[in-house]
């Protein structure tokens, strides 16, 4: 059975165990499928009713685009799985030998970029999630108002937590040039990701009375 198909209780109970996965990157994806999966709750409320009938078109724009990145980042949840099973077996090589050391190095050097490849597209995919709320605080039901600012806390939980797990991979690569490349596009994704948490927050309480 896939990870990502276990029931709540199950997923909860072998994130709680000392099992290697999932860890952070499957939790990540999963709260970041989560907070997607309340704009298309809000979308589902928004279309088809009158006073929001100026936004009928974005809004379902909105609700294709959405689903197709709950299931990316539910697919994600496994995929972060398998991209860390490798480095986990190289961590246990042997290093009896100069060669053998050198082995595992070369091993290690490959299975860390593999590790980061998930937790980056779960950033990339938040970020793009992040975006979708941005437009749905502006133009989805006032009545669901307060589903987006929960799909949007989820995602700023997500887009944060994905990105440690890329830090703690990148952390130990020597290719400065990969390094470099990936904290350049994390740093941008995030930074923007989070500040637009923050204003489409700071709407939601504001619609609220709070």
């Amino acid at each position: 059975m896939n990870i990502s198909e276990k029931t709540c209780v199950e997923f909860v109970d072998v994130l709680a165990s000392k099992a290697p996965v999932p860890g952070g990157g499957g939790a990540a994806a999963l709260v970041g499928a989560i907070g997607m999966a309340l704009g298309s709750m809000v979308c589902n409320l928004t279309i088809g009713k009158k006073k929001y009938a100026e936004y009928e078109e974005s809004v379902k724009e909105i609700l294709v685009q959405a689903s197709e990145l709950e299931k990316d980042l539910l697919v994600m949840i496994d995929k972060d799985a398998e991209g860390f099973y490798p480095l986990s077996q190289a961590y246990g090589l042997p290093t009896s030998t100069e060669e053998e050391k050198k082995i595992k190095e070369e091993t290690m050097q490959k299975a860390l970029k593999v590790a980061c490849e998930v937790p980056i597209n779960i950033v990339r995919a938040c970020y793009k999630a992040i975006k979708l709320h941005e437009e749905l605080v502006d133009k989805g039901s006032r009545l669901a108002i307060s589903d987006v600012g929960v799909g949007v806390q989820c995602l700023r939980a997500a887009i944060l937590g994905a990105e440690l797990n890329v830090v703690i991979n990148v952390n130990s690569i020597k290719d400065q040039d990969y390094v470099d490349k990936v904290n350049a596009e994390m740093k941008e994704l995030v930074q923007g990701g989070v500040k637009i948490c923050d204003e489409v927050f700071k709407k939601v309480e504001i619609a609220l009375g709070k």
